[in-house]
């Protein structure tokens, strides 16, 4: 979760320094939610995600030093510098993206689920998604076919208040996102993403369901960014008030306090912790700094899986 933080932190900071371009979406916040769910899976599961993406690919496993690369839009990016800040993607840690279409990888993630069912592993599928995203007409067309089929496939609806700067309130009736899923006779459910433990639960129960052939579940799981939706928004439509009251639950100082607590750590060992992250994220933006840009030969590569395809050209 630190690493998480101190990353995005760098991130922010480096984009206002113009080293990194394009769009940014920080992942501050809700690393709870990131944390969680990477303690209840496997190294097999699969992830598909959203453009705020950096965090998860993070606690997926890979490592500061591509994923820096690829926000600098270095070769040595995670996608060679060729997808940048939305379009994070690693096929061995089976991270499936970063897509900056809004809503765009759910039916990816049900695909992707229905692969793995028709392979006949015992893999299972995350997809996440924002609160926005869940207003897009193939959520409903992802979730009737994932029924139908009983693919081991995850739905999760990381709800951190705002579609961009518009509130759920203000463009649903039903607020609760998770009953959804009543109208497809699929499990749902409401989980603290506030709290690491309460994410931990969540996805466990839910995995296991897709996992023993139980089908899909749809996770709602209600967080909260501290930053804008993009590094271009200063947010003005939310109050200090609102904002103050959900740092006052920020998923970082609760985890210290349950550390604390039960004497898991002393603060000799957590400064260590802190020291051996900074000293990560440092060593990640030297590398970026350091790494070559793309030569102009990439740019007809990695777009076809047939080199020979008509319409690439030297």
């Amino acid at each position: 979760m630190l690493l998480m933080r101190r990353f995005e932190e760098k991130a922010g900071q480096l984009y206002g320094m113009q080293k990194i371009r394009g769009f940014c979406h920080l992942y501050i916040g809700q690393e709870a939610v990131a944390a969680g769910t990477m303690s209840a899976i496997t190294d097999r599961d699969n992830i598909i995600t959203a453009y705020r993406d950096h965090a998860i690919a993070l606690a997926k496993g890979m490592s500061a030093n591509e994923c820096m690369a690829e926000l600098y839009g270095k070769a040595t990016g995670c996608t060679k510098g060729k997808g940048g800040s939305m379009h994070f993607f690693s096929k061995e840690k089976r991270f499936f993206g970063g897509h900056g279409i809004v809503g765009g990888q759910i039916g990816l993630g049900a695909g992707i689920a229905f692969a793995e069912q028709y392979k006949g592993s015992d893999s299972v599928t995350l997809c996440y998604f924002g609160d926005g995203a869940a207003r897009q007409g193939l959520l409903h067309e992802s979730f009737n076919m994932a029924v139908l089929w009983q693919l081991p496939v995850v739905f999760i609806c990381e709800n951190n208040g705002y579609a961009m700067g518009t509130s759920v309130e203000r463009t649903s009736k039903v607020p609760d996102i998770y009953r959804l899923a009543d109208g497809f006779d699929m499990p749902g459910d409401s989980v603290d993403g506030m709290s690491c433990e309460e994410v931990h639960k969540g996805i466990e129960r839910a995995v296991r369901r897709a996992r023993e052939g139980g089908g899909p579940t749809f996770l709602e799981i209600k967080t909260y960014r501290f930053r804008g939706h993009s590094m271009s928004d200063p947010a003005k439509y939310r109050t200090k008030e609102e904002l103050e009251t959900y740092k006052e639950k920020d998923p970082i100082v609760e985890v210290l306090k349950v550390i604390h607590k039960n004497g898991w750590a002393s603060e000799t060992e957590i400064d260590a912790i802190n020291n051996k992250v900074q000293q990560e994220v440092d060593d990640c933006v030297k590398f970026a700094e350091e790494s070559p840009w793309p030569d102009a030969s990439e740019l007809y590569k990695d777009i076809y899986v047939d080199d020979t395809y008509p319409y690439i050209t030297d």
